[in-house]
């Protein structure tokens, strides 16, 4: 071999000097027209999301040379010009990789660029997904979709109609890696069935969702529609296909960074704020209402939660935090709504998200404030028998550990469906000094037990006075204390010491067995 002069190691030779020129071509710098479209949107470019979602330098971009198979109909330099990547970004980078071993940050990054050919789906890029698909199968790597678009494109010409993989392999990615989707602006067809697939769903204020986009529902017949009208947030937020709904790409990034973080290990700074601020969160009168919000971030790790759902399934809360840098999910009623009754929607709502932590090894917290599930005739009309039940199912044969805490109120099926179907099942089964037991809520119990005795009571002033001692019996026959010296749970804890119990159960729950498959075959989607 012979010796290279020292000159010839910044001499760029033709052939490096042409595919220098051909990787330039595709990025934003030489597109211009395309990046003052994204601004006029109020919208960042499919590149600009993924710098600052990866690690400074740690993007590997995988098919930037690739154009549109349309060879037949348009020049390559035209290609090469104007459908760069074939509109797909996608790669390989590092997300938090200054939090955690670089291992565990490794990610595929996919991201839909709408400034070529409006983010359809064509056949150089559905090879390109396919591609991304397996090396996050083969090498267990978490998935982070930017989902932007149509669907199948109809003018590609080169190499006849590609039955692509992709709507078969990403799927079954679900419960193997972790699937976190981001959409801004339109998504709609291919790029929609692709984001429902995801376990986590990001959306900005600005996002549109749909099955279908203004052609495909006008050539079905059903009316011209502009895409602002079809899947607007107003809709897609409260009725449960949005996960985390934020304002904007870089809020949706930041979100997403946030989520991967749960599964990507254990935090070794943390802190947390004083706890004995949780012994008077909840009023002394059980009758005033209290934010069950306040006390999850209480207890968990200082600016540690991020809640899945928030505005959809309101009688629960499900969200994930860290309790001294370890990453659990909470499942929490929310007695500002329905008083905590467990209803359709939040019993999916918490069954899809038990589901997930013990798809990926998180611990379950439960925090107990119900009056139980909710009933009448037109709850019935929501198939409550069915939808309740998934909480009993799914908590009761999941193998992470899990433990419930009662806050408040434990009545009823809601109240063992909050400890997975009995109070000996979590590992703990402990209840703060408010805590209250009881088959049923205990002013509707002595209504329907003393029913009699209280309709021969004439004098309304000393039927309301008989009716309240009443249920004051109840409550000293079931509140937390009187509970416990029965062994009905394990104990009743200074509420500021809850931490110290849920780091216990962690510490004393058998590590995950490792695994090279799933746990679960997939996620639900709902």
């Amino acid at each position: 071999m012979g010796k290279i002069e020292e000159g010839d190691l910044d001499n760029v030779r033709p052939d490096l000097a042409e595919v220098q020129e051909r990787h330039l071509i595709g990025l934003d710098s030489a597109r211009p027209d395309a990046v003052a479209r994204r601004r006029k949107s109020r919208q960042r470019t499919a590149r600009e999301n993924i710098e600052e979602l990866c690690d400074s330098g740690t993007f590997v971009e995988y098919g930037p040379l690739v154009v549109a198979a349309q060879r037949r109909r348009r020049s390559i330099d035209d290609l090469i010009k104007n459908t760069p990547a074939d509109g797909l970004v996608t790669g390989l980078g590092s997300v938090n990789g200054n939090l955690f071993e670089p291992s565990k940050a490794r990610c595929v990054i996919m991201s839909y660029d709408y400034t070529v050919l409006a983010g359809t789906q064509g056949h150089q890029n559905h090879r390109k997904k396919d591609r991304m698909f397996q090396i996050a199968r083969e090498s267990r790597l978490p998935l982070v979709l930017f989902a932007e678009g149509g669907g199948g494109r109809p003018g590609d010409t080169d190499g006849g109609f590609h039955q692509s993989r992709s709507f078969y392999d990403f799927p079954r990615l679900s419960g193997l890696v972790p699937l976190v989707g981001i959409t801004s602006g339109r998504c709609f067809a291919g790029n929609a069935s692709l984001l429902g697939c995801c376990d986590v769903v990001i959306a900005t204020e600005r996002s549109n969702i749909g099955m279908g986009g203004p052609a495909m529902i006008e050539g079905g017949g059903l009316g011209i529609f502009h895409p602002d009208e079809i899947g607007a947030m107003d809709v897609q937020v409260p009725n449960g296909v949005v996960d985390i709904a934020v304002a904007d790409e870089s809020a949706a990034v930041h979100a997403a960074k946030k989520y991967l973080s749960y599964f990507q290990g254990a935090l070794s700074n943390w802190e947390c704020a004083d706890q004995r601020i949780l012994r008077n969160i909840i009023p002394e009168n059980r009758l005033r209402v209290y934010d069950v919000r306040a006390v999850i971030e209480t207890m968990a790790d200082t600016g540690s939660m991020l809640e899945i759902r928030k505005d959809f399934g309101h009688t629960m809360i499900v969200a994930f935090i860290r309790i001294e840098g370890r990453a659990i999910g909470v499942v929490a009623n929310h007695p500002k709504h329905l008083a905590g009754a467990i209803d359709s929607d939040g019993s999916d709502k918490a069954a899809r998200f038990i589901k997930l932590c013990d798809a990926f090894d998180l611990p379950i917290l439960f925090l107990c404030d119900t009056p139980g599930i909710m009933v009448g005739p037109e709850i019935e009309k929501t198939a409550l028998v069915r939808h309740s039940s998934r909480m009993f199912l799914t908590a009761a044969n999941v193998t992470v550990p899990f433990f419930t805490i009662v806050l408040r109120k434990a009545y009823g099926l809601g109240g063992i469906a909050m400890a997975a179907g009995s109070f000996d099942a979590p590992l703990f089964s402990v209840a703060w000094p408010t805590g209250e037991f009881g088959p049923m809520g205990l002013e509707g119990a002595v209504k329907l037990g003393y029913r009699n005795e209280l309709a021969a009571i004439d004098d309304p002033a000393e039927r309301k006075k008989k009716f309240d001692e009443m249920v004051a019996t109840m409550y000293q026959r079931g509140k937390a204390l009187n509970n416990a010296s029965q062994f009905g749970i394990d104990d009743v804890i200074d509420p500021a010491d809850s931490r110290r119990w849920i780091m216990a159960g962690i510490r004393s729950a058998p590590p995950p067995e490792p695994r090279t498959g799933k746990k679960h075959s997939y996620i639900d989607s709902w």
